[in-house]
Protein backbone atom coordinates (compact mmCIF):
# COMPACT_ATOMS: atom_id res chain seq x y z
CA UNK A 1 0.00 0.00 0.00
CA UNK A 2 2.88 2.33 0.83
CA UNK A 3 4.46 1.59 -2.55
CA UNK A 4 1.23 2.39 -4.38
CA UNK A 5 0.91 5.67 -2.50
CA UNK A 6 4.55 6.51 -3.23
CA UNK A 7 4.09 5.79 -6.93
CA UNK A 8 0.93 7.90 -6.99
CA UNK A 9 2.71 10.79 -5.30
CA UNK A 10 5.67 10.55 -7.68
CA UNK A 11 3.40 10.48 -10.71
CA UNK A 12 1.35 13.36 -9.34
CA UNK A 13 4.54 15.29 -8.64
CA UNK A 14 5.86 14.65 -12.15
CA UNK A 15 2.52 15.56 -13.69
CA UNK A 16 2.44 18.80 -11.73
CA UNK A 17 5.90 19.67 -13.03
CA UNK A 18 4.48 19.22 -16.56
CA UNK A 19 6.84 16.37 -17.34
CA UNK A 20 5.44 14.02 -19.90
CA UNK A 21 4.64 10.47 -18.78
CA UNK A 22 3.65 7.81 -21.32
CA UNK A 23 3.32 4.05 -21.43
CA UNK A 24 3.73 1.21 -23.90
CA UNK A 25 3.02 -2.50 -24.19
CA UNK A 26 6.34 -4.38 -24.23
CA UNK A 27 4.60 -7.66 -25.12
CA UNK A 28 3.39 -6.15 -28.39
CA UNK A 29 6.88 -4.86 -29.17
CA UNK A 30 8.42 -8.25 -28.46
CA UNK A 31 5.83 -10.31 -30.34
CA UNK A 32 4.45 -8.08 -33.11
CA UNK A 33 7.55 -6.24 -34.33
CA UNK A 34 9.35 -7.50 -37.42
CA UNK A 35 12.36 -8.51 -35.35
CA UNK A 36 10.15 -10.17 -32.72
CA UNK A 37 8.32 -12.19 -35.35
CA UNK A 38 11.65 -13.10 -36.99
CA UNK A 39 13.10 -14.32 -33.69
CA UNK A 40 9.98 -16.32 -32.80
CA UNK A 41 9.95 -17.91 -36.27
CA UNK A 42 13.65 -18.83 -36.12
CA UNK A 43 13.31 -20.27 -32.62
CA UNK A 44 10.33 -22.33 -33.77
CA UNK A 45 12.38 -23.68 -36.70
CA UNK A 46 15.22 -24.68 -34.38
CA UNK A 47 12.78 -26.30 -31.93
CA UNK A 48 10.98 -28.19 -34.71
CA UNK A 49 14.31 -29.43 -36.11
CA UNK A 50 15.37 -30.61 -32.65
CA UNK A 51 12.03 -32.35 -32.06
CA UNK A 52 12.32 -34.12 -35.41
CA UNK A 53 15.81 -35.34 -34.50
CA UNK A 54 14.58 -36.44 -31.06
CA UNK A 55 11.67 -38.37 -32.58
CA UNK A 56 13.98 -40.31 -34.94
CA UNK A 57 16.37 -41.27 -32.16
CA UNK A 58 13.53 -42.18 -29.79
CA UNK A 59 11.86 -44.36 -32.44
CA UNK A 60 15.17 -46.12 -33.09
CA UNK A 61 15.68 -46.82 -29.39
CA UNK A 62 12.08 -48.09 -29.01
CA UNK A 63 12.54 -50.39 -32.01
CA UNK A 64 15.75 -51.81 -30.60
CA UNK A 65 14.07 -52.29 -27.23
CA UNK A 66 11.20 -54.20 -28.85
CA UNK A 67 13.65 -56.37 -30.82
CA UNK A 68 15.60 -57.10 -27.66
CA UNK A 69 12.41 -58.08 -25.83
CA UNK A 70 11.56 -60.50 -28.64
CA UNK A 71 15.04 -62.05 -28.45
CA UNK A 72 15.10 -62.39 -24.65
CA UNK A 73 14.39 -66.13 -24.66
CA UNK A 74 16.69 -66.79 -27.63
CA UNK A 75 19.82 -64.96 -26.47
CA UNK A 76 22.20 -66.17 -23.81
CA UNK A 77 21.79 -64.36 -20.51
CA UNK A 78 25.19 -62.60 -20.81
CA UNK A 79 24.37 -61.43 -24.35
CA UNK A 80 20.98 -60.16 -23.27
CA UNK A 81 22.46 -58.27 -20.31
CA UNK A 82 25.13 -56.74 -22.56
CA UNK A 83 22.58 -55.60 -25.17
CA UNK A 84 20.24 -54.26 -22.48
CA UNK A 85 23.15 -52.32 -21.00
CA UNK A 86 24.02 -50.88 -24.42
CA UNK A 87 20.40 -49.90 -24.92
CA UNK A 88 20.31 -48.12 -21.54
CA UNK A 89 23.51 -46.33 -22.50
CA UNK A 90 21.91 -45.20 -25.78
CA UNK A 91 18.87 -43.96 -23.88
CA UNK A 92 21.06 -42.04 -21.41
CA UNK A 93 22.96 -40.48 -24.32
CA UNK A 94 19.61 -39.52 -25.87
CA UNK A 95 18.50 -37.86 -22.63
CA UNK A 96 21.79 -35.93 -22.49
CA UNK A 97 21.31 -34.82 -26.09
CA UNK A 98 17.79 -33.55 -25.35
CA UNK A 99 19.02 -31.72 -22.27
CA UNK A 100 21.93 -30.09 -24.13
CA UNK A 101 19.80 -29.06 -27.11
CA UNK A 102 17.20 -27.52 -24.79
CA UNK A 103 19.92 -25.63 -22.89
CA UNK A 104 21.34 -24.41 -26.20
CA UNK A 105 17.91 -23.25 -27.35
CA UNK A 106 17.35 -21.43 -24.05
CA UNK A 107 20.71 -19.65 -24.45
CA UNK A 108 19.77 -18.59 -27.97
CA UNK A 109 16.40 -17.30 -26.67
CA UNK A 110 18.06 -15.34 -23.89
CA UNK A 111 20.68 -13.88 -26.22
CA UNK A 112 18.06 -12.87 -28.80
CA UNK A 113 15.86 -11.41 -26.07
CA UNK A 114 18.74 -9.30 -24.79
CA UNK A 115 19.54 -8.06 -28.30
CA UNK A 116 15.95 -7.03 -29.01
CA UNK A 117 15.71 -5.29 -25.63
CA UNK A 118 18.86 -3.29 -26.45
CA UNK A 119 17.27 -2.21 -29.73
CA UNK A 120 14.01 -1.29 -27.99
CA UNK A 121 15.92 0.66 -25.36
CA UNK A 122 17.76 2.65 -28.05
CA UNK A 123 14.47 3.48 -29.79
CA UNK A 124 12.85 4.47 -26.50
CA UNK A 125 15.81 6.66 -25.56
CA UNK A 126 15.72 8.53 -28.88
CA UNK A 127 11.94 8.84 -28.76
CA UNK A 128 11.96 10.21 -25.22
CA UNK A 129 14.62 12.80 -26.09
CA UNK A 130 12.85 13.91 -29.28
CA UNK A 131 9.46 14.17 -27.57
CA UNK A 132 10.55 15.53 -24.17
CA UNK A 133 9.28 12.51 -22.28
CA UNK A 134 10.31 12.15 -18.66
CA UNK A 135 9.02 8.63 -17.94
CA UNK A 136 8.01 5.66 -20.07
CA UNK A 137 6.13 2.96 -18.17
CA UNK A 138 5.22 -0.59 -19.14
CA UNK A 139 1.48 -0.98 -19.74
CA UNK A 140 1.41 -4.12 -17.57
CA UNK A 141 2.37 -2.04 -14.54
CA UNK A 142 -0.41 0.52 -15.00
CA UNK A 143 -3.88 0.18 -13.54
CA UNK A 144 -5.55 2.95 -15.56
CA UNK A 145 -4.19 5.25 -18.23
CA UNK A 146 -5.47 7.47 -20.98
CA UNK A 147 -5.28 5.94 -24.44
CA UNK A 148 -3.58 9.03 -25.84
CA UNK A 149 -0.60 8.31 -23.56
CA UNK A 150 -0.03 4.88 -25.15
CA UNK A 151 2.99 5.14 -27.49
CA UNK A 152 3.16 1.44 -28.41
CA UNK A 153 2.26 1.96 -32.07
CA UNK A 154 4.79 4.79 -32.47
CA UNK A 155 7.58 2.73 -30.92
CA UNK A 156 6.56 -0.34 -32.93
CA UNK A 157 6.85 1.67 -36.14
CA UNK A 158 10.26 3.07 -35.16
CA UNK A 159 11.52 -0.36 -34.09
CA UNK A 160 10.40 -1.91 -37.38
CA UNK A 161 12.32 0.78 -39.26
CA UNK A 162 15.43 0.34 -37.10
CA UNK A 163 15.79 -3.45 -37.07
CA UNK A 164 14.04 -6.37 -38.74
CA UNK A 165 16.43 -9.24 -38.07
CA UNK A 166 18.88 -10.23 -35.36
CA UNK A 167 21.54 -12.87 -35.77
CA UNK A 168 20.81 -15.80 -33.49
CA UNK A 169 23.74 -17.54 -31.82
Amino acid sequence: MKKLLLIFLLIANFAYAEDKIVYLDMNILLNESKVGKFINNELKKINDKNNEEFKKIEDKIKSEDQNLAKQKNILKEEEYILKASQLRSQYNDFQDLVKNKNLELNKIKANAGNKILVSINEVLSDYSKNNSIAIILDKNKIVIGKNNLDITSDILSLLNKKVSKIELK
